[in-house]
């Protein structure tokens, strides 16, 4: 597990030179992050309808990619994986707003037709006209793809479905980490690209995990809370507690910034701020970490 020490170390983090700085977020409009409880698909729904409705992020005939977490063969009641009835309901907004086609995609940790099944995913959106759920665990169905202004992830192979897609909806689960304290919208995006190995083993991690928003911009976050893990993720089994919440905002650091202080983690308070990867995004100008500075509205 993860050291205490390790989770809220945060110290000054120097900004790409090519990308762009935190200083750059000062004076925007605060970001609207929207809080919803009650059951997964009533919150899904409510919370988008206050951001703007889905078509606010899809248009007719988009192609659209949703990001949930499917790397583990748990229930969703183990917080390791999102939460079926919110994969359903995202999926089903996008298709009403007139996308093309919605391609459920991520890059499983375990076996893939298990990770399907045990989740509850390949259930809920069976049978569910323009929707696919694919699985990608072939090196032929990712680009290797610049990153630039980036000090680590310098390249990385990135699904091409991601690349060719009109829109991008990260749907993360909330769940604590043994690397990175959590994992939460940011970290989600992991799962769209090849050799993670890579992350760890020859990169600074959390550096990394903050680098992906220069190439991979999702248009909406929405961290599915219904359960949370609090202790030994990302696999699981460990606590967890029922929130019924759900936390969607455009701004991706916003998003995983308030979400961290809903739970107590590994049984101890903490800010966006002082979880690594989350504080480097915010410093490389990709959203808000400070919560005074964003407009929270609860429904």
């Amino acid at each position: 597990m993860i050291t205490r020490r390790k989770f809220i170390k945060t110290g000054t983090v120097a900004a790409g030179a090519a990308v762009t700085s935190g200083n750059a977020l000062a004076g925007a409009k605060p970001p609207l992050v929207v809080v919803s409880k009650g059951k997964p698909e009533e919150s899904v729904y409510k919370a988008v309808k206050v951001l703007g409705g889905m078509e606010k992020f899809v248009n007719s005939g988009d192609r659209v990619v949703l990001k949930p977490n499917i790397g583990f063969p748990n229930p969703p009641e183990w917080s390791t994986t999102t939460h079926p009835d919110v994969v359903k309901a995202v999926a089903g907004l996008c298709i009403k707003a007139g996308a093309q086609r919605v391609i459920i995609l991520d890059h499983p940790l375990r076996d893939s037709q298990i990770c399907k099944e045990r989740t509850g995913i390949e259930k809920a959106v069976k049978g569910m006209k323009g929707v696919v759920l694919a699985m990608l665990d072939d090196a032929k169905f990712y680009k290797e793809t610049p990153v630039p202004g980036a000090s680590e992830l310098k390249s990385t192979a990135i699904m091409k479905e991601v690349l060719r897609a009109n829109c991008l909806i990260n749907i993360p689960t909330a769940k604590s980490h043994s690397a990175t304290g959590v994992s939460l919208g940011i970290k989600n995006l992991m799962g769209l690209v090849w050799d993670r190995m890579a992350f760890h083993e020859k990169m600074e991690l959390n550096r990394a995990i903050a680098e992906q928003l220069i190439v991979i911009k999702p248009k909406l976050t929405i961290v599915e809370c219904i359960y949370v893990l609090l202790t030994r993720g990302p696999s699981g089994p460990g606590k967890t507690e029922e929130l019924n919440t759900i936390v969607a905002s455009t701004d991706p650091v916003a998003a995983d910034s308030y979400t961290v202080g809903l739970a107590r983690w590994y049984n101890k308070e903490f800010k966006g701020s002082q979880v690594k990867h989350i504080k480097i995004a915010h410093e490389l100008g990709f959203g808000e970490i400070d919560i005074s500075k964003m407009t929270i509205k609860q429904v």
